[in-house]
């Protein structure tokens, strides 16, 4: 399959909104990011208009069939029969007059090929001993079924699709022309790329707008209806049978749109409920006119559909009928690589999911996937990852903070904005002297604690950080920081017992006081005994000098 439908890495947000629309879920997401695993992918294009960021984008052809223009040969456009709901109060005449100045040598309407794809329709119904028979007109059912419901491949029309009838039908009037075709569908960019040498290139309507809009071309409002042009009526649902000629009984008629509903259909086929039936299915509700390049913000069903029954009219288009092996078209079995996982490992990854029981199962869908398991076997076949899981984050983030919580040793309370107490931890408990959160939960934070700290945090709208408190009734000091929660308008509490620090910090403050006083009174003991030694001295010395001037004396006297 060719890749015209790729993903911009950067917008993508991890909102799993395309795997919810997929309906074959076949998108990858590694590294939050998603991929479009083009094995697997129908092209039904869903992933394109759901996704909010625009992360998904069609692969554009404008510059290739621009150089188609640039050559000698002529380039002629099969114009869907949907354009008359895309560009409203337009006809062929107008597309053809605006496309013509872009270079294209000439416009022609899909409407043709359609024309003989249902009288092949037709034929093999009235000529061949069919019990069902499924449209192939729509090239995302073409490859659901080729995918995903081998068994019903031998009931798909093996009849090219309008788009190849027609762009057959121009190389064949205008040998050497070249082909493009334009519609409202992704799948038709791979149908191009995979069937060679039938059509050259496709543009779908925003790829057109945009181009027309750059050579500041504008549509002409003309209505140019004609009578024989039945065949306009395919692109809405049940269009096909509307064009048909039912004169035979051996068969019923069934129109289904949607992927969803032909999953479903098919399902009934394989399972053999169904007989003796025409299924015209398309992948887009509403048929083409919902296709999801119809400039998808301005899809209206009602007056798209009414846009396509006033320009259609009630006879067949003149065409030649090609030969019936120009019709043929076969259809392969494309098959799936994905690995198909056991019970035992579907289980083991439900437990790392947290999912350790049915009950816990949710299947709430947030991940994309319609249940658990399903998801288990995407995270299996590397499409998923655990991560995915909204319950299980939720219950990892809430386990993780209550880790926390229980494990502090901090006390944290939490009240609301009537200072109610909402909630308490272990070691909040143990500063109060509470045996359990039940004595105190929704009671008044006065019953425990001084409010005024958490009026004036309330009031002010300013936080106290870090206030070292006695709690004269609990004999703790702490720290205690309040702080307000303006999303929930709770006010939180974190505790810190700085009793033993507090009390570390008096005995060293003693201590200190207690070895002041001993030096004083070391000081004032020597001070006491300084002055007793200078005393008795200068009583030694007064002595001393009267015995030696007495006996200076009696030697003079001598």
């Amino acid at each position: 399959m060719s890749d015209c439908l790729t993903l911009k890495r950067s917008n993508c947000k991890n909102c799993y909104k395309c795997i919810r629309h997929c309906p074959v879920k076949s998108i990858r997401f590694s590294g939050n990011q998603a991929h479009i695993i083009g094995n697997e992918c129908i092209l039904c294009g869903h992933c394109f208009v759901v996704c909010p960021q625009n992360a998904k984008q069609i692969v554009d052809e404008t510059e290739k069939v621009q150089v188609l223009l640039q050559g000698e040969d002529p380039v002629i456009v099969s114009l869907a029969p949907s354009f008359i709901a895309n560009y409203p109060e337009t006809g062929i005449d107008s597309m053809r007059t605006a496309l013509k100045k872009l270079g294209f040598y000439d416009v022609e309407e899909t409407a043709l090929g359609a024309t003989m794809v249902k009288r092949e329709y037709d034929r093999i119904l009235h000529e061949e001993d069919r019990d069902i028979v499924i449209s192939s007109c729509c090239h995302s059912v073409n490859l659901l079924i080729q995918k995903y419901f081998p068994g019903c491949l031998r009931y798909l029309a093996d009849v090219v699709s309008p788009m190849q009838a027609h762009c057959k039908d121009i190389k064949r009037r205008y040998p050497g022309a070249k082909t493009v075709f334009i519609g409202p569908c992704v799948a038709k960019k791979d149908e191009a790329e995979h069937y060679k040498g039938i059509v050259d290139a496709t543009l779908t309507f925003e790829e057109l707008t945009a181009w027309l809009k750059e050579k500041d071309i504008t549509l002409e409002r003309q209505q140019d209806r004609t009578d024989k042009s039945l065949a306009r009526f395919f692109p809405t649902t049940g269009g096909i049978l509307k064009t048909m000629a039912w004169d035979t009984d051996k068969y019923t008629s069934l129109a289904i749109d949607g992927v969803e509903n032909c999953i479903a259909a098919l399902k009934d086929i394989e399972e053999g409920r169904i007989h003796n039936c025409f299924i015209e299915m398309s992948a887009c509700i509403g048929s083409c006119i919902g296709g999801p390049v119809m400039e998808k913000h301005r899809h209206n069903p009602v007056s798209d559909y009414a846009a396509v029954a006033r320009y259609t009219g009630k006879q067949d288009f003149d065409v030649d009928q090609p030969e019936e092996a120009e019709m043929k078209k076969m259809f392969e079995f494309i098959t799936q690589r994905s690995a198909k996982p056991s019970d035992t490992e579907i289980t083991q990854i439900l437990r790392q999911m947290g999912k350790f029981k049915p009950s816990q199962e949710l299947n709430c869908g947030s991940c994309g996937y319609n249940t658990c398991r399903e998801k288990a076997i995407a995270i299996y076949q590397g499409k998923a990852e655990i991560s995915m899981c909204l319950p299980y984050l939720k219950d990892k983030a809430e386990s993780f903070s209550d880790t926390i919580v229980k494990n502090t040793p901090n006390g944290l309370i939490v009240v609301n904005d009537l200072l109610e107490v909402q909630q308490i931890n272990s070691s909040a408990l143990k500063m109060m002297n509470l045996r359990s959160p039940s004595d105190i939960m929704g009671a008044q934070i006065v019953r425990i604690l001084d409010p005024l700290p958490f009026l004036n945090v309330q009031k002010n709208h300013r936080g106290i950080y870090n206030e070292r408190t006695f709690l004269a009734e609990y004999d703790r000091y702490v720290e205690m920081t309040i702080v307000p929660d303006k999303e929930s308008n709770m006010l939180i509490c974190i505790m810190t017992d700085v009793t033993e620090e507090e009390s570390a910090r008096q005995r060293k403050e003693d201590i200190s006081r207690q070895t002041v006083e001993v030096a004083d009174k070391v000081v004032d003991k020597q001070m006491r005994i300084v002055q007793e030694i200078a005393s008795l001295l200068g009583e030694t010395a007064a002595e001393t000098k009267i015995a030696l001037s007495k006996l200076k004396e009696s030697i003079t006297d001598e």
